[in-house]
């Protein structure tokens, strides 16, 4: 018998065998891909709180607001935070916004527009869409000194970093922080050399000096 004629009449038996065989695969990949596919972990929303220390943002002259009056396309607009801390608004008035949390803004715009609705007051939210206020200053022996608006809060140190990092001769033991109060100026001292130098040892209770958080305004000084 030739190989052609073998090879005719073997054929059919092997396409048969060959399509059963690639049913069954089609059939039991779904399951099996089902088995191996991963289960996506829980995820949880959480609140950002602004870096630093985690306090709340609180609103500074300069900064932009998005307010929203729900349901009042009249009512939806973009403020700037006048030098003197506030911003007008329809139906509201007056604001006085800087120091304050953008939720206490939105509290006190629902009370006063109150009035103009005869049932049930609408919501009121309030975001800051640019921090533009939150600036503050790092000046003498740094390599860029000048004004930086940072839009989160910032340690000295890592104020010290947006300038560069000290210069040559820096003496960053005795840094200050200028701060203007409604007393007056208020001078704070740093001392920024013993986090550079890795004042936190392993072996002792030796710790790093607390750095507090720097406020709009702030005037960092690297003697």
């Amino acid at each position: 018998m030739s190989f052609s004629l073998a090879f005719r009449r073997i054929f059919p038996a092997m396409l048969k065998s060959a399509t059963a065989a690639a049913l069954l695969i089609s059939v039991q990949q779904p399951a099996i891909a089902q088995q191996a596919a991963p289960v996506p972990p829980r995820t949880t929303q959480t609140q950002v709180t602004p870096p630093g220390d985690g306090q709340a943002y609180l609103i500074n002259a300069g900064d932009i607001l998005e307010v929203f009056v729900w349901g009042e396309e009249r009512l939806q607009r973009q403020v700037r935070v006048l030098p003197d801390g506030t911003f007008v608004f329809p139906l509201a008035g007056t604001v006085v916004a800087e120091g304050r949390a953008p939720a206490d803004i939105a509290d006190e715009i629902r009370f006063r527009i109150q009035n103009q609705f005869r049932e049930v007051v609408p919501e009121v939210s309030v975001a800051v869409s640019d921090p533009a206020g939150l600036r503050i200053y790092v000046v003498g022996k740094v390599q860029a000194p000048g004004s930086f608006v940072i839009g989160r809060y910032v340690n000295p140190m890592q104020a010290l970093t947006l300038a560069g990092g000290p210069s040559e001769f820096a003496d960053v033991d005795n840094a200050l922080i200028l701060r203007e109060s409604p007393t007056g100026q208020v001078v704070r001292r740093v001392r920024l050399g013993e986090v550079l130098g890795g004042a936190r040892r392993l072996g002792n209770r030796s710790q790093l000096p607390e750095l507090e958080t720097m406020q709009s305004g702030d005037v960092l000084v690297i003697p």
